[in-house]
């Protein structure tokens, strides 16, 4: 059985001490015959907190279709209802200062927390790039060493064929010096 050195040498042409964690992650999977593939959004989500969930959900419904739609019938109702209905008694006449004050503050509130999410979100790209960078590093050792394999295998069965031809070179030789005699 080779020596880990020797296997790192041959598939990533350096010693195993030079090796990054996941190369040794890798190689410690392809030794050992285990998998290296992992639902990747199981693993984000089991290591996101309560907040994390939070904010997500708040990005989700803020960019929804839903959430824009019924925003745009509560801002008709509220026009509405403080200059129509409401003519001699509105809480928030014309030009709707009120209503200004509520989507500054809703606004100031969602902006940070949908960035939160985004940020999120290219934090589990980077976690997913780097499982798949993982994934292909081992499929890559195991076609390595299948043909490493393979060669073997045709090398002896080479040499097995040539031990052979020889032989019945030998043999060969031998039939035509009876026959000559």
């Amino acid at each position: 059985m080779p020596h880990l050195d020797e296997i790192s040498r041959t598939l990533f042409g350096k010693a195993s001490s030079e090796l990054g964690a996941i190369e040794r992650r890798v190689l410690h999977h392809a030794k050992e015959r285990k998998i290296v593939s992992e639902d990747t959004n199981a693993s984000f989500i089991a290591g996101q907190g309560f907040g994390d969930g939070m904010a997500d959900s708040i990005a989700r419904i803020g960019g929804s279709w839903g959430f824009i739609i019924a925003f745009l019938i509560f801002l008709v109702v509220w026009a509405f209802a403080n200059t129509v209905l409401l003519t001699r008694d509105a809480f928030d006449p014309y030009p709707f200062i009120f209503l200004n004050l509520l989507l500054s503050m809703i606004a100031a509130i969602q902006a940070p927390i949908i960035m939160m999410s985004q940020n999120r979100q290219a934090m589990k790209d980077r976690f997913d790039a780097s499982k798949d960078y993982e994934v292909n590093l081992k499929s890559e050792v195991e076609l390595i060493s299948l043909h490493n394999k393979i060669d073997t295998v045709l090398l002896r069965e080479i040499s097995e064929l040539r031990a052979d031809v020889a032989r019945l070179q030998i043999q060969l030789a031998q039939y035509r010096d009876k026959d000559n005699l």
